[in-house]
This record gives C-alpha cells, structure tokens and sequence, in this order.
C-alpha cells in the first residue's frame, strides 16, 4: 500500500477504535488492517496504537500523528471533489479573450445561452484586438478566444464559426454622389474612416485593397466599432464596417451601403485555443455550445 492508503487506513481505525469496524468500512479484511497499521508504524518506528480487548485506542504519538493525517486527508478529498465539481460543470471559471463588438454582436447570446444552463461557473472577459488575445491565449490568461480571422499562427487551433462582409457606409451627404456602384479608385478619394491600425480587421481590408494597386489613406482612425457607425452617421466621411455588426444602422435608414464594383471577399468570426493544451471542461462546453448554435 502508498503511504496516503495506510494514512486512511490509520484515519478510519482512530475513528472507528477498531480494526474489524474499519475493515467493514474500508471494505477491507481485518488482517489487511491489521497490517497496513503495523506497516505504518514500521516505517514511522513508533507505535500508534494500544490493543485491548475492547479495541484499540491511540498512544500520544498517534494522537500527535492523527491531526496532521485528517487534515492532510480532508484536503485531499476537498481537492477531488473540486475536481469533481469542474469536470461536471457545478463550479469553475471560463475565461475568454475577446473584443467589443464581436461580444455584443455575436458572443452575448451564447454566454446566456452557457450561463443558463450552468448558472455556478463565474466568467471572466479580457478585451483587446485579435493580436492581443492571441498573445494572452499563448500566455494562459484565457481559456479560449474569439477572433477576427484571418490568423495565421501555428501556435494555436483555429474555428471558424460565421462568415461576416467587410463594406462600406456612408451617410445622407455621400449618398447621391455615391449612387450607382463605385470602383475602388473612386473609393480611395473619399474621407475615409477605418478601425486603428492595429486592428486585423483593418488589416484584412487594407491588404485587400494593396492587392488592387490602391492605397488607402484614412481621414479618421478610430477605436470601436460603433464609433465607425457614428462617424460616418454625422457625414464625416465613408466607413469601412462589419455587415452584420451594422444591421441595425442599415435597416433603420440612418446608413447606407456603398455599393462596390468589386465587393471584398469574405472572411469569418471564429474561436481560437492553443493547439498543445487540451481545453478546460468548461471551454470545451462553451465551444460545443457555439458549434450547436451556428
């Protein structure tokens, strides 16, 4: 037997003042107890028990023995039942990497959706760009992401999970002169307004534009998705968004989409987690929670 077994078998005889009762409770014989006690008490060099007719009762050294070896017991216990409670959901965390519009157009649904079905488990949000939550993905920050793709990074498994359309809006002032359906060319000259640099959504559609031959310069270069929606909202000029994270806009008439010759390809939202680490009980439930929904 490991040490920790003769520790529990010494736990249940102290408890129990009997090696046959603890044998009944261990589902042990009495022998096997009988041994395992003397076993420990081979390896300690002290005896921890006194026999007597009545049962046994422990020396001083096993009284000293026995605060140490329940406490040690019921940690370990308290950890296997922690374990227990992650692996079926009852307890834990799930933290994700994501940004701010990609959490309130497309991941607030599915945390409700998670939330309601294990109500125990805490969550924890970290927001920045695609290239931040790659970083803190690789650094353990967060379980999983919720990127902008495209990424190229052989560090980590890629989901896609939607397709969303890069293009571009514009108010009540650029609406006339921007009628019928404009090259690239025409685009350029336009006040533009695009997400900061930074942004792999920027960089998809500037790469994009690089590939045609043309270069764009941006009047305005903002932090948030809604700021883009705004700005191009007042007139200040032609915004480069997300489709789907601008519906609303559209369909209320307060913006309208500039129609291209050419329309940029499409790219897609998707999940995001190291290759080499195996996903959390909890992630793993949240990524087949997405998967369903798709």
């Amino acid at each position: 037997m490991s040490k920790l077994d003769l520790y529990r078998v010494f736990c249940v005889v102290a408890k129990r003042k009997s090696f046959s009762k603890a044998a009944k409770e261990l589902f042990m014989t009495q022998p096997a107890v009988s041994q395992a006690i003397m076993q420990l008490e081979s390896e300690l060099d002290t005896r921890l028990f006194t026999r007597t007719p009545k049962g046994v009762t422990l020396t001083n050294e096993g009284s000293l023995i026995l605060e140490y070896a329940n406490s040690a017991i019921n940690l370990i216990n308290t950890g296997e039942e922690k374990i227990l409670e992650y692996k079926n959901l009852t307890a834990g965390e799930l933290k994700i990497g994501v940004g701010d519009t990609i959490s309130r157009y497309f991941l607030l649904p599915y945390l409700e959706a998670f939330h309601n079905q294990y109500p125990n488990l805490k969550f924890k949000i970290i927001n920045g760009t695609t290239f931040e939550i790659c970083s803190i993905i690789k650094s353990g920050e967060v379980d999983i992401g919720i990127c902008n793709f495209p990424l190229d990074d052989p560090a980590l498994k890629l989901q896609p999970c939607i397709e969303i359309q890069d293009i571009f809006v514009c108010g009540e002032k650029f609406r006339s002169s921007l009628s019928g359906p404009v090259d690239l060319d025409q685009l350029a000259k336009l006040p533009l307004i695009f997400l900061e640099s930074k942004s792999n959504s920027r960089h998809y559609v500037e790469d994009y534009m690089i590939s045609k031959g043309i270069k764009m310069s941006p009047d305005f270069e903002l932090g948030s998705h809604d700021l883009l929606l705004e700005f191009a909202r007042i007139n200040l000029g032609v915004a480069c968004v997300t489709k789907e994270f601008s519906q609303d806009y559209l369909d209320q008439g307060l913006l309208y989409e500039v129609q291209l010759l050419e329309e940029i390809p499409k790219r897609s939202i998707g999940i995001c987690y190291l290759n080499s680490v195996s996903l959390s009980p909890a992630a793993k439930k949240f990524v087949e929670i997405i998967d369903k929904e798709v």
